[in-house]
């Protein structure tokens, strides 16, 4: 059993209340839009960490960040981009898919695949919930609890 948290589109930014929510976690999972490696160094320092390079990643910190992502948490098999539209056509044996980009909270099932993602918890844009995730893994299924935070 894992407690998860999903956060994405940080855009530079980490909010006290994100990192409370994340320092009870077993994982930290970030969906890309970064943009500050400080960032990065901060979330790998309060759980193992996975994540991807989104859109506005760029310089010599995000290189060697992999645009996909491909793991597996509780025998639970994650796959992960930042735009949804980058994923591969053909995706086996996948249970939870992971993305970010849009800043808009979305979890849904399709073909018995969860989607999730999980908004932004960075600086508001677009009027959007500021918002993350948090997924918790039990024999092999899970649970998942949005996060909304006020700005």
């Amino acid at each position: 059993m894992s407690k998860i948290g999903v956060i994405s589109d940080t855009h530079d930014m980490i909010r006290d209340e994100v990192v409370e929510i994340l320092k009870g976690c077993d994982y930290i999972i970030h969906g890309g839009d970064i943009c500050n490696q400080a960032i990065l160094q901060r979330l790998e320092s309060i759980a193992p960490l996975y994540v991807v390079r989104g859109n506005n990643d760029f310089g010599k910190w995000a290189k060697p960040l992999k645009e996909r992502l491909r793991f597996e948490i509780d025998g639970l098999s994650f796959y992960m981009v930042h735009d949804r539209d980058s994923l591969p056509y053909h995706l086996d044996g996948i249970d939870i898919i992971i993305y970010g980009h849009s800043h808009k909270y979305s979890c849904e099932m399709i073909n018995n695949v969860l989607w999730l993602n999980p908004g932004s918890c960075g600086r508001r844009r677009f009027f959007l919930d500021i918002s993350m995730a948090i997924l918790e893994t039990s024999d092999g299924g899970y649970r998942v609890m949005k996060q909304v935070f006020d700005d």
